[in-house]
């Protein structure tokens, strides 16, 4: 199921890529965003008629904090490519920054003990973000 979360992170990145040169960065977003709700939709309807869906206050708090925070990064991502940025070159740093920002709020917030090899890692993102950045 991770290799094909990836896959689609890899194909919404790439789409929002194609689409950024047809569509105004905002109406792009919002577009896409409608979009997710029809499939959030649907799978939230199947599973409610299989069974109660569980919730809580800190739960629907969390989700709209996450949603806020992939709504910029939708629109952000609409920009960086409208303005030219190469998926070859966009989507890794979008990526590779996320896989960072996510690691170090684990370790720092959640307390996660990563081994070296995670470490040695991260330390590869980092540095294939710094070469991606760097212009000719």
């Amino acid at each position: 199921m991770a290799i094909i979360t990836g896959v689609s992170f890899g194909l919404y990145n790439f789409l929002i890529k194609l689409s950024s040169s047809h569509i105004d960065q905002l109406l792009g977003a919002l577009v896409l965003q409608l979009a997710a709700l029809v499939i959030g939709g649907l799978f939230f309807t199947v599973k409610l008629i299989q069974k109660p869906i569980e919730v809580s206050s800190s739960g629907v708090k969390l989700a709209i904090l996450a949603g806020v925070f992939v709504g910029l990064a939708e629109v952000l991502s609409f920009y960086v490519f409208a303005k030219g940025a190469p998926a070859s070159v966009g989507i890794p740093i979008i990526i590779g920054t996320s896989i960072l920002v996510g690691s170090l709020l684990g370790i720092l917030f959640l307390k996660e003990s990563p081994t070296i090899f995670n470490y040695l890692g991260i330390t590869l993102v980092i540095i294939g973000i710094v070469f991606l950045g760097i212009k000719k």
